[in-house]
């Protein structure tokens, strides 16, 4: 957990409340919601690393992709990979994407229910994946090992 820590020390102690293009992010969006969320919820910011990488519980960004597609939703995770807004989503909505293996795992990392665990995913996935994502291209085969994630999300916030 030591990579992880030193990325949160950066997102705590090092970014700021700007975009990667310099403009001044919406309060708790971008990386100041980034900054925000891993001040008061390391362990969110640790559950949505888990999921999104490749050794996680959906096989990372190609299964999640695959997951929202199958549930109607490709259009909505489209969106915050691509340029433009980022389409809503909501926690019933994400827990009818995960499925109960994969949101109970997320919900004990939190320690909170999984209806709780998946309204809170649904508020931070959106933006993370926006940030992962800057020119609105995500590599093919996902983001890597959770210590390959945690260095893409160390170098965004040090931008």
């Amino acid at each position: 957990m030591g990579l992880l820590d030193s990325v949160l020390g950066a997102v705590i102690n090092g970014a700021n409340n700007t975009t990667p293009s310099g403009e001044q992010a919406a309060p708790g969006g971008g990386l100041g919601g980034l900054l925000g969320l891993a001040a008061q919820n390391p362990q969110l910011v640790q559950a949505v690393m888990s999921l999104l990488s490749n050794d996680g519980p959906v096989g990372g960004l190609p299964g999640l992709v695959t997951k929202f597609q199958q549930a109607g939703l490709g259009p909505v995770i489209a969106s915050w990979l691509g340029n433009g807004p980022n389409q809503a989503i909501s926690g019933e909505q994400l827990s009818g994407v995960l499925g109960s293996g994969p949101l109970a795992q997320i919900a004990s990392q939190l320690g909170v229910k999984p209806g709780t665990a998946a309204g809170q995913l649904a508020q931070v996935l959106p933006g993370l994946l926006d940030q992962l994502s800057p020119r609105g291209e995500a590599p093919q085969g996902g983001f890597g090992s959770a210590s390959d994630l945690a260095g893409m999300l160390g170098g965004l916030l040090r931008k």
